[in-house]
C-alpha cells in the first residue's frame, strides 16, 4: 500500500472512530458552548415572592363559566395551568426555606415512583404486599399498598369543574398518576384544600359505577359495596384515597364539557396534596383522562412556578411544527410513565462519554428516561450524572464556588454578579435531534441573597426522570398517535 493509501486509511479510521463511539466526547457542529444567565432579575423575582403577601391567590381570572357543550372525541380541549405558588401562596418565611420544603417533598416523589417501578420488575404481585385498612362508612375496605406517585411536588394546578352544574376545583396535574380522583362529601376525612369540597348530591350528572364495568375492574385495588365499585389508591409517602369510582362530567377553562369520565369521589383522603382538591391523572393508563377521552396528543406548558402566570393543558391541539421531537417509548411492564429515547447529553458543545445503554429501557421494565410533570429536579443515573456535572465544573472555573445544598452539590455565589456566562447544557435524542436547555432551567436560585445550583441530582436508580424545572417555559407535547414527545421552547 502506497503512503497515500496508508494515509487515506488511517484517516477514515479516525473519522470513524469519533463519529461512531458513543463514549467518547466531541464537540458537536454548530453549537453555542455558552448561554447567558440573568442573575439580577432572578433574585428580583425571588424577593418580591416575600414582599407581598405570600398567601394571596390570583383574581378572578381564575374563575370559571357554567356552561358548555359536550366535546367530540377530536375536539381540541384546552385547560386552564397554574403554578401551586400561584394559587395557594406560601407559609415559607423566605426562598431558601420554599427551596427546602419543595426539594423535600420532591425526594419523597421520586422515591415512590423509583419504588413502584421496582415492584414491577421485580414482577412482584398485589398479594404479597401488606395491606390497607380503611374505614368507608362502616365496611372495610381492604387493599395493598401499592406504591405509587407522592402528589406532595405537585407544583402546577389545573382549574376543572366537576360535575353538573360544575364545581370549580384545583387539581393536581400528573402524567405519572392514571386515576383521577376529587374529595367528595361526606368526608369521613379529608384534608384541607382552597375550595369547597365537592358534594356529589348536588350534581345531576354524577353516577355510580357497578363492578361489573370495565373501568371498576382496571383498578388495580377494587371492592364492591351494594354492586357498586370502591376505588383505592395508595401512595408510597403513606397518602391515600379511597371512596367510591364514578362517572362525572368534567369542564376545564373555556372548553366543552367532558361527559362519564370515570373518577375516584374519594370520602377517605389523606396525604401531602398541598391543598388540592384531587388529581387529573395524565399517565398511559386506561384510566387516564387522556385515555378515557381518547385523545389523540395533548400538550401543557409549565410557566415559571415562582409567578402568577397561566398557561393551558390541551388535547387534540396540532403540535407546533418547530417543536423538537424525539421518540415516545412505552413500558411493557407498566404504562402509566411516559420514556422518551434519550441517547446522550452534551455540555458546552461537547457530547459527554456517556454510552447510550445508560439511558435505555431494557426488557424487564428496569432503566429509560421518563418525563414527568410532578417530578421537579431532573433525576440521572449516578455515571450519567457525574460526567455532566464534572463538565460543567469545568466550565464554571471563574464562578466563586459555595457548599451544596440539599440533593444539590455543585452550587455558587453569583451575589455580586448581574449576569453571567454558563456551559450550554443539551438532550439527544435517537433521531438525532437535540433540546437546548435555557441557563435558568439548569442554574436555580435556592436563596434570595445570591446562591444558584446546579440544578440536576443523581440517582443509584436506573431510571432518569427529566422533571418540570427542565420543562418550564417549554411546551411539551405527547403525540400518542405517532409516539413522538415534542419539546417547543417559549410556547406557553
Amino acid at each position: 500500500m502506497g503512503k497515500m493509501g496508508f494515509f487515506s486509511l488511517a484517516l477514515f479510521v479516525a473519522v470513524f472512530a469519533i463519529f461512531a463511539s458513543p463514549v467518547l466526547s466531541r464537540t458537536l457542529p454548530f453549537t453555542s458552548k455558552a448561554a447567558l444567565l440573568d442573575v439580577a432579575s432572578t433574585l428580583s423575582k425571588t424577593q418580591d415572592l416575600f414582599s407581598l403577601n405570600s398567601h394571596s391567590v390570583l383574581p378572578s381570572k381564575h374563575q370559571v363559566r357554567h356552561r358548555h357543550p359536550p366535546v367530540s372525541p377530536d375536539s381540541s380541549l384546552s385547560f386552564e395551568l397554574h403554578p401551586r405558588l400561584s394559587v395557594r401562596g406560601t407559609s415559607e418565611k423566605d426562598y431558601e426555606t420554599l427551596t427546602l420544603a419543595r426539594l423535600a417533598r420532591d425526594s419523597a416523589r421520586v422515591k415512590s415512583i423509583q419504588t413502584r417501578l421496582d415492584l414491577v420488575s421485580l414482577d412482584i404481585k398485589k398479594a404479597d404486599l401488606t395491606p390497607l385498612e380503611v374505614e368507608f362508612e362502616e365496611q372495610k375496605l381492604e387493599g395493598p399498598v401499592i406504591s405509587g406517585t407522592s402528589q406532595g411536588s405537585g407544583e402546577y394546578f389545573c382549574r376543572v369543574g366537576v360535575g353538573n352544574p360544575p364545581t370549580q376545583a384545583y387539581m393536581v396535574l400528573d402524567t405519572g398518576s392514571d386515576v383521577n380522583w376529587v374529595q367528595c362529601a361526606p368526608c369521613a376525612d379529608c384534608y384541607q384544600q382552597a375550595d369547597p369540597i365537592f358534594d356529589p348530591s348536588l350534581s345531576s350528572s354524577f353516577s355510580p359505577l357497578t363492578c361489573e364495568t370495565q373501568q371498576c375492574k382496571s383498578l388495580d385495588v377494587s371492592e364492591c359495596r351494594n354492586g357498586t365499585c370502591l376505588y383505592e389508591v395508595s401512595y408510597g409517602d403513606g397518602s391515600y384515597t379511597v371512596g367510591d369510582f364514578v362517572t362525572e362530567t368534567i369542564t376545564f377553562g373555556g372548553s366543552a364539557a367532558v361527559n362519564k369520565v370515570a373518577i375516584g369521589c374519594g370520602h377517605n383522603n389523606e396525604g401531602l396534596f398541598v391543598g388540592a382538591a384531587g388529581l387529573i391523572g395524565l399517565g398511559g393508563g386506561p384510566l387516564s383522562f387522556p385515555s378515557q377521552i381518547n385523545a389523540s396528543s395533548f400538550s401543557y406548558c409549565l410557566v415559571d412556578r415562582d409567578s402568577d402566570s397561566a398557561s393551558t393543558l390541551e388535547f387534540n391541539s396540532v403540535p407546533s411544527p418547530d417543536a423538537v421531537t424525539a421518540p415516545l417509548v412505552r413500558n411493557s411492564k407498566l404504562d402509566t410513565f411516559y420514556y422518551v429515547d434519550l441517547t446522550g447529553i452534551s455540555v458546552a458543545g461537547e457530547l459527554l462519554p456517556i454510552p447510550p445503554s445508560t439511558f435505555q429501557l431494557n426488557d424487564n421494565g428496569n432503566g429509560g428516561v421518563i418525563v414527568d410533570s410532578g417530578t421537579a429536579v431532573t433525576r440521572l443515573q449516578t455515571e450519567a450524572y457525574n460526567s455532566m456535572r464534572d463538565a460543567f465544573k469545568k466550565g464554571t472555573k471563574d464562578l466563586a464556588s459555595t457548599e451544596g445544598v440539599a440533593l444539590f452539590d455543585t452550587c455558587y455565589d453569583l451575589s455580586s454578579r448581574k449576569s453571567v456566562e454558563v456551559p450550554t447544557v443539551a438532550f439527544h435524542f435517537g433521531n438525532g435531534k437535540e433540546l437546548s436547555l435555557p441557563a435558568k432551567n439548569y442554574m436555580i436560585p435556592v436563596d434570595s441573597s445570591g446562591t444558584f445550583c446546579f440544578a440536576f441530582a443523581p440517582t443509584s436508580s436506573s431510571l432518569g426522570i427529566i422533571g418540570n424545572v427542565q420543562q418550564q417555559g417549554t411546551r411539551v407535547s405527547y403525540d400518542l398517535t405517532n409516539s413522538l414527545i415534542g419539546f417547543s421552547p417559549n410556547k406557553c
